[in-house]
């Protein structure tokens, strides 16, 4: 496989204090220093000195710069009893400044400083080595979750979720979460999709016919998985579709789905007709022995139901689903994919490839919106789903596309009915079609309100969707959109550790601890850019105000007067301190009883609120 040459130059990577503030959303510790050179590496190129404890102890670097600080760790203690394999599960460790304990966050972001030349580290190489020894029928999650068996990748999973590893297995057992893990990608760090788990986001990346590069590709996989994507699907039609893959899957540590009807196009040169099920068939077992994670497969695209799109306002509008239904058409033949639905299972089974059943009938316009032929569809996806499972193989289902909210619940109730509870896996939806270029926030508001239903995986949506191929910038935005209407999912599902992230960034904000409010938000480097922006100098970082308010009118501020005034005073407590301060400032009786009376009346509803029990089991 022919590789771009590298110069050295690129890749002795010089940091610089401009440099930093773009470094900080991964933000090893290390970044601290004012000037940091790194070794070879061929990384993103303002990404090169982003490290984990392998390569750089945190606990040990002095900070020198006022930046948000932050560090991938790995926990020490992990082993898998029935192995003795030492597990290294990473997280995100952002230190907080003062007295404050440093809080942990998942991290998605994988080894840094690795020369795609080279790779990742084969993690997983033991673990598979040993069950392949054990032999067996099969090699899925499923099957050993089935036996009662905890893989490594399922207590990695429970580790890095702060669950049980017997839940993690029972859930698999039952259908309800899949752990996508090719047997063959030894680099892949596993993690869980799930309705009872956090909202995942997978990030789409792929070259097109007209533009992108291999290098590129691998840039925005590293650039999507920096931000926060838990799985990544490469969605390649161009040429090179092997080779981008290949050098996607050995630097990647999520995930990575394809839709393998792309690539057999490209083997008859685009000409749908020429398909057929033994160059299907080849793709997907060539596609496994790489080490694709999960399968798009569009087999609930059945001849019956073209016909029910013949009134839709923007027909098929899945790029897989119009190539099966036009293979159909052709030859008045039932869809290959569905015929040889076993043949599928029988090769995924052996190389634990996951299916993802394709919504290639979902609802490109909000006119067409739950209709009979996205139902219809999702109906046959609860059949094919059954069958994967009674030959241990894990499986998602697909969801859309366009669906206005008022009419998203159904959507949920239909998919945990007919599907028996399997992840759901959906492309926002989008909640109006008025908003080219603004879609990854049309689509996170649908994300934000399924997510919060029950969906398990989110597909995010860039800015440039319906428009054209994504750059890395708009990679960057997608994935933050969704990460946000992830986590909003996650808090209204009751997630017991998603508030705490809420609760520790607004303690720093009400606490006027500007450096841990960046470090705690999604992305820092905005963050703390926008703020920069009108207050750049290192005081305004402790000062008691932004540029929103100033220092007079900041609300925060005087409700921190409030207090410390009630402290000095003994008041006890703040609305005794109002009411003096009340008192002190009306200038009539009249004045002074009719605001006591109005802030009395406020202070017994706060007092009734508070006897109230919000909790629920």
């Amino acid at each position: 496989m022919s590789r771009s040459t590298v110069t050295q130059e690129e890749l002795s990577i010089q940091v610089t204090k401009q440099e930093m503030a773009a470094l900080q959303p991964s933000f090893s510790s290390a970044m601290a220093m004012k000037s940091l050179k790194f070794p070879k590496t061929a990384l993103l190129p303002r990404f090169g000195g982003i490290a984990r404890p392998q390569d750089v102890q945190d606990r040990s670097v002095n900070f020198t710069c006022s930046r948000p600080k932050a560090a991938s760790v790995t926990d020490p203690e992990i082993v898998h009893e029935e192995s003795s394999h030492a597990l290294k599960v990473p997280f995100r460790r952002i230190h907080l400044t003062g007295d404050e304990k440093h809080f942990d966050t998942y991290d998605t972001s994988g080894p840094q400083n690795i020369s795609p030349r080279i790779g990742l580290p084969k993690i997983r190489k033991e673990w598979i080595d040993r069950r392949e020894k054990l032999g067996g029928p099969r090699y899925t999650q499923m099957y050993y979750a089935k036996q009662g068996i905890i893989t490594e990748e399922m207590l990695y999973c429970a580790t890095r979720e702060n669950l049980s590893p017997e839940f993690v297995r029972s859930e698999v057992a039952r259908g309800r979460a899949i752990i996508p893990s090719n047997k063959r990608h030894l680099e892949l760090e596993p993690m869980i999709v799930g309705r009872n788990f956090l909202v995942k986001v997978n990030a789409n990346i792929g070259n097109s016919a007209v533009v992108s590069s291999i290098e590129e590709e691998v840039h925005k996989l590293q650039w999507a998985t920096m931000w926060g994507a838990d799985t990544v699907m490469d969605l390649s039609t161009g040429r090179h579709i092997h080779e981008t893959r290949e050098w996607i899957l050995r630097n990647s540590s999520v995930p990575i789905g394809t839709v393998p009807i792309y690539q057999a196009l490209e083997k008859v040169n685009g000409i749908a007709e020429n398909l057929s099920w033994e160059i299907f068939r080849d793709t997907l077992i060539e596609q496994a022995e790489q080490g694709v994670d999960y399968f798009t497969i569009h087999a609930g695209v059945l001849l019956r139901y073209i016909p029910l799109t013949a009134k839709r306002m923007t027909g098929i509008v899945s790029r897989g689903g119009s190539i099966h239904a036009k293979w159909c058409l052709t030859y008045h033949k039932e869809n290959f994919a569905y015929e040889h639905w076993d043949e599928i299972l029988d090769i995924c089974n052996q190389y634990d490839v996951a299916l993802s059943i394709g919504d290639g009938l979902r609802p490109g316009s909000i006119y067409d919106a739950n209709d009979s032929a996205q139902f219809a569809e999702l109906l046959t996806q609860g059949e094919l789903t059954r069958r994967a499972w009674a030959k241990d193989v894990q499986v998602m289902n697909e969801g859309p596309g366009h669906i206005p909210m008022h009419k998203i619940p159904e959507n949920m109730e239909k998919q945990l009915e007919w599907c028996n509870e399997a992840p759901f896996y959906t492309l926002g939806p989008l909640t109006t079609d008025i908003a080219p270029g603004y879609d990854h926030i049309t689509s996170a508001i649908g994300a934000a309100n399924i997510g919060a239903l029950g969906t398990a995986l989110l597909c995010y949506v860039t800015p440039k969707e319906h428009l054209g191929l994504p750059n890395r910038d708009d990679v960057k935005t997608g994935v933050i959109s969704y990460k946000i209407a992830a986590h909003a999912a996650d808090l209204a599902k009751g997630h017991p550790y998603a508030q705490a992230w809420d609760d520790a960034l607004s303690k720093a904000r009400f606490e006027f601890r500007w450096l841990d409010q960046f470090a705690l938000s999604l992305d820092p480097v905005t963050a703390m850019s926008f703020h920069d922006e009108t207050l750049p100098s290192e005081g305004a970082k402790v000062a008691h105000f932004c540029s929103m308010c100033g220092p007079k009118f900041c609300s925060m501020k005087i409700t921190e007067d409030i207090r410390k005034y009630a402290d000095e005073h003994g008041y006890g407590t703040v609305e005794e301190a109002v009411m003096q301060g009340m008192n002190a400032m009306m200038g009539s009786n009249m004045v002074k009883l009719e605001g006591r009376s109005i802030f009395q009346k406020a202070i017994q509803l706060a007092n009734k609120c508070d006897k109230l029990d919000y909790n629920v089991d």
